[in-house]
């Protein structure tokens, strides 16, 4: 059965284009597309703006492709519970500022629906559609999608953006209310949904120029229906987060960033879950939704604060002088290899070459090792992990970064510098996810594996080791490059 209430709406076909919000469940601008037009029709764009810079096996790329496929899935679903077969995705391989628009007229559509996309690029390519639109008498409606709080929906009393995450997340705590995390009841109004034109069907992984990557070996489940799986999986050991989130061989984080990257899982569903059982009296749960609260607060700052997009937050520290030349690039290129001596730095930086992932805590321990230890600029490693991360979102990495190399808003002082040795040793006592990574070392003791170059001539013979050639020495001294930190970050003080 349609939706009774068409003949009231206003727009006779309406198109929703999808972006980083690849699901039909508690989708914004799905709904408002369905409440406001008696035909909706549902777009997907594959960027060529974004995908042709990338290497040919991209694991979010197969990602996308699978979550796309799965969305497909989910509108026809929704269709068929109307009565309407031949519901779907339209999907177009192109420029989105162009492709976007041609789709829309080719449809006859009077207005375009879409969410917030708050990067500096895609607010460019957003302008250029909307001047397409309005040159074709089409309208464009966005929403808030991505996030719980957006923009100016937090600001301090005298109406400044916060800066601060506790007085921040003060607020946003405030300010929730059920009303925020409420779902969008999409499929009530789904008898508005249109079948597809003719003639289309979904590009095929190699149609779009790529080529197969590991994905599917590392069992990373893809589209909602995985989202769900792993939200699933979260739930039962939510309370131990709290603690069980800093130990890289504990299966302890929700690994659900992926997911939110790409908007296979809503946020305001997690906000939700997270919320209620921190009521509920989870520690676990009250953790958890801090870090939700740090992805909102990340956003709000990229929003406001654009020029973090290749620069200091703190524009004092632009004028730091990071280690330059030959030997700097031989320091990245050991750090980005796993070559630089630490083995927790090295196991986890194996962890992001091979998987696409990697674990919270090490982000923060091999960000300070390559500022603070090595003295690179803190854009290398954010031009690296961008590369590099399944979850990749230029917001969170971004003020990651910033957060470690002391130069972002409410950052980590200049002056605090993770040792990788203790990091190590607190949190990866027993060696088991450095094991996982270095297997070479794995015949090493627990106490030395974490610093080889202290083991004894004959501990390391015990273990077949050879320092040099089966594993790097260090290529810095920690309680130097301390030191020499120090000095570089005095610039900052006299300014």
């Amino acid at each position: 059965m349609r939706d009774t209430s068409t003949v009231q709406k206003s727009i006779a076909r309406a198109l929703v284009w999808f972006r980083r919000d690849l699901r039909a469940d508690d989708q914004a601008a799905l709904y408002h597309a369905l409440k406001a037009a008696r035909q909706v029709f549902c777009g997907f764009v594959f960027d060529t703006t974004i995908l042709d810079p990338l290497p040919r096996a991209d694991r979010r790329v197969e990602f996308l492709v699978d979550s796309v496929a799965d969305l497909d899935d989910q509108l026809r679903a929704l269709g068929r519970s109307h009565g309407i077969e031949g519901c779907g995705l339209i999907v177009r391989h192109g420029p989105a500022a162009s492709e976007l628009p041609r789709l829309a007229q080719s449809l006859g559509v009077q207005a375009v629906f879409t969410n917030h996309d708050d990067e500096p690029d895609a607010l460019l390519r957003d302008s250029r559609v909307r001047g397409a639109l309005s040159d074709a008498g089409i309208a464009l409606y966005t929403s808030k999608d991505h996030v719980v709080f957006e923009r100016d929906e937090l600001m301090t009393a005298g109406g400044s953006p916060y800066s601060v995450f506790t007085p921040y997340k003060n607020a946003w705590l405030r300010k929730l209310t059920p009303f925020f995390v409420h779902a969008y009841p999409v499929a009530r109004h789904a008898g508005a949904l249109a079948p597809l034109p003719a003639d289309e069907a979904l590009p095929t992984l190699a149609q779009l120029g790529f080529e197969r990557s590991n994905l599917h070996q590392l069992k990373l489940p893809t589209g909602s229906r995985g989202a769900a799986e792993l939200l699933d999986d979260f739930l039962d050991r939510i309370d131990a987060y709290g603690e069980a989130r800093d130990f890289p061989a504990v299966k302890g984080p929700s690994y659900l960033s992926t997911h939110l990257r790409f908007g296979t899982v809503s946020i305001r569903h997690l906000a939700r879950e997270a919320w209620q059982r921190m009521q509920g009296g989870s520690r676990g749960a009250e953790v958890w939704l801090s870090e939700l609260v740090w992805r909102d607060f990340y956003h709000q700052i990229l929003h406001h604060h654009p020029h973090v997009v290749g620069r200091a937050f703190k524009p004092a520290y632009d004028a730091i002088r990071w280690e330059h030349g030959k030997h700097a690039d031989a320091l990245f290129e050991a750090w980005c290899q796993g070559r630089t001596g630490y083995p927790l730095v090295d196991a986890a930086m194996h962890q992001i070459n091979q998987t696409g992932y990697m674990h919270n805590r090490l982000r923060m321990v091999v960000a300070s090792f390559l500022v603070k230890d090595l003295g690179l600029d803190w854009r290398r490693g954010e031009a690296y992990f961008a590369t590099h991360l399944n979850d990749f979102d230029l917001a969170a990495n971004n003020g990651g970064w910033q957060w470690a190399a002391s130069t972002g808003c409410d950052a980590q002082p200049y002056f605090r510098i993770f040792n990788p040795v203790s990091q190590s040793l607190k949190f990866d006592a027993e060696g088991r996810f450095i094991r996982r990574y270095l297997p070479q070392l794995s015949a090493l003791p627990d106490k030395l594996i974490h610093a080889p170059w202290l083991a004894r001539p004959v501990d390391l013979v015990a273990a077949g080791i050879e320092l040099g050639r089966d594993y790097p020495t260090p290529i810095v001294d920690h309680d130097d490059a301390r030191q020499r930190t120090l000095a570089r970050y005095a610039v900052v003080k006299q300014a």
